[in-house]
């Protein structure tokens, strides 16, 4: 299992070159095509997490607009995590919350302990988070702020503090490309695609 550690920020201006990247470089799964692709993941003491996602890619399909929208069948960079603090299964509640979002920073998010009766995210906080998609000629990234009263309504129990630790994975995909590719941060050791596995998420560690 990987493990990433989330450091602590005091500020939104973030210097992004000073955060610690984890790569998205396992694709074992599709052919040949594998986009170089990292997410960085930083917390604001009582406000919130901020996560990066960026891949180098010069033309991302980027088909979708709106909320719940399949853009994993766009460019797609995803997110996965139970921030409930426990070793996340099939069986967990609430289970993990997706955010998959394609360059335009399109998301698709919802909760749940596996692939069927997901619900929307926003019909359980009422709010989305914060999204900011930047796009140039050679990559793309989308910036995520969370707050902690939006992962609260979720996980109604948890602290997130310095010495908190959760669980989840990194991925980039995109099921309807040119190239379809699937990569990811913590191996799934499966032989067809398929992120909703939770067993397999690594660990993440806030400082």
């Amino acid at each position: 299992m990987k493990k990433y550690v989330i450091k602590k920020v005091s500020h939104r201006n973030i210097d992004w070159e000073k955060i610690e990247k984890g790569n998205i470089d396992l694709y074992p799964w599709g052919d040949k095509y594998a986009p170089k692709a990292f997410f960085k993941l930083v917390y604001i003491e009582n406000e919130g997490f901020i996560l990066r996602l960026t891949c180098e890619e010069e033309n991302p399909k980027t088909k979708y607009d709106n909320y719940m929208d399949p853009v994993y069948c766009d460019s797609c960079m995803e997110f996965f995590a139970d921030y409930s603090g426990e070793k996340p299964s099939f069986s967990s509640l609430p289970g993990y919350i997706n955010y998959e979002l394609n360059s335009k920073g399109t998301l698709l998010s919802a909760v749940g302990n596996n692939r069927n009766d997901r619900i929307p995210l926003i019909d359980i906080t009422n709010e989305l988070p914060e999204i900011k998609a930047y796009k140039g000629q050679k990559e793309w990234s989308v910036e995520v702020f969370t707050p902690f009263h939006l992962l609260k309504k979720v996980y109604k129990y948890s602290e997130f503090t310095s010495g908190y630790t959760f669980y989840g994975n990194a991925y980039k995909c995109g099921d309807e490309c040119e190239k379809p590719h699937y990569g990811m941060w913590n191996l799934i050791e499966k032989t067809t695609p398929d992120y909703h596995i939770p067993a397999f998420f690594g660990e993440f560690h806030m400082e």
